[in-house]
């Protein structure tokens, strides 16, 4: 399980009369179980990204705390790493490696290594459906086959937590099917995933809970159809929106 409570992290940017401070997370909370999806919802500048890098150990938070299975995020940030896969919403891979190389460096910063590596190298490679892709170079991968690799190098470790900052974004259809079945069999074997998405009709289908974030701030955790009924809304888009910019709709 993660558990999120009470995170903060103000930046300073700029010099002299350009200095500014900005409150990017204003005490976040929330808790994402084991077996299941839970997804972070919010519009762009509401925190998320931040919060999963403080939940990553990227960023120290000012304040509040977070876990990772029993591990603190700053009293013991290499447990949780070693606990943990992250496919971040940079996903560089390295263009003179083929996939298989990309995945086998990251497999041995975790420690694996020979028959027991490669085997898990082939068995996500057949589960993500790339296999004829791991003896390429990935300069010049498609940003579908760039997300294969980078999500295999992310689970290579077999983490039980995986934190995952719009997956799906630039996928055609088949790569992101592909992508759902490997999140719900992941899901299946018990593991904690925390999934952070724009895209509703994918949130609905894929997450029981859900955790609406804006201005820095949790506005909303529970399952989707507890937000719907809050708003009173039919849909989980546009619950989140009446949500998320105080009923302020816009134009649809």
């Amino acid at each position: 399980m993660i558990r999120v409570e009470g995170l903060t992290k103000t930046f300073v940017t700029g010099r002299g009369a350009q200095r500014a401070v900005v409150q990017a997370v204003r005490g976040v909370s929330f808790s994402a179980p084991d077996g299941a999806i839970t997804a972070l919802l919010g519009p762009n500048g509401a925190g998320k990204t931040t919060t999963l890098r403080m939940v990553s150990t990227l960023v120290k938070p000012d304040a509040g705390r977070a876990t990772v299975g029993v591990h603190d995020v700053v009293a013991s940030p290499e447990a949780v790493r070693a606990d943990l896969g992250v496919l971040s919403d940079a996903r560089g891979l390295y263009t003179r490696l083929s996939g298989r190389e990309n995945i086998r460096y990251y497999g041995e910063l975790r420690g694996l290594s020979g028959k027991r590596l490669d085997g898990r190298i082939d068995e996500l490679a057949h589960l993500l459906e790339f296999e004829h892709l791991l003896e390429r170079r990935t300069e010049g991968f498609s940003t579908g086959e760039k997300l294969k690799v980078a999500l295999a190098r992310a689970l290579v470790h077999d983490p039980q937590h995986v934190l995952l900052d719009e997956p799906t974004n630039g996928l055609d259809v088949v790569s992101a099917r592909a992508l759902r079945r490997m999140l719900l069999r992941l899901k299946q074997a018990g593991k904690c995933l925390v999934f952070s998405s724009h895209v509703m009709q994918e949130v609905e289908a894929l997450c029981e809970r859900v955790v609406v974030v804006a201005k820095g701030q949790t506005l909303h955790e529970g399952t989707v159809a507890e937000l719907k009924a809050r708003t009173g809304k039919g849909s989980l888009e546009d619950a989140f929106v009446h949500l998320a910019f105080d009923g302020q709709e816009g134009t649809p």
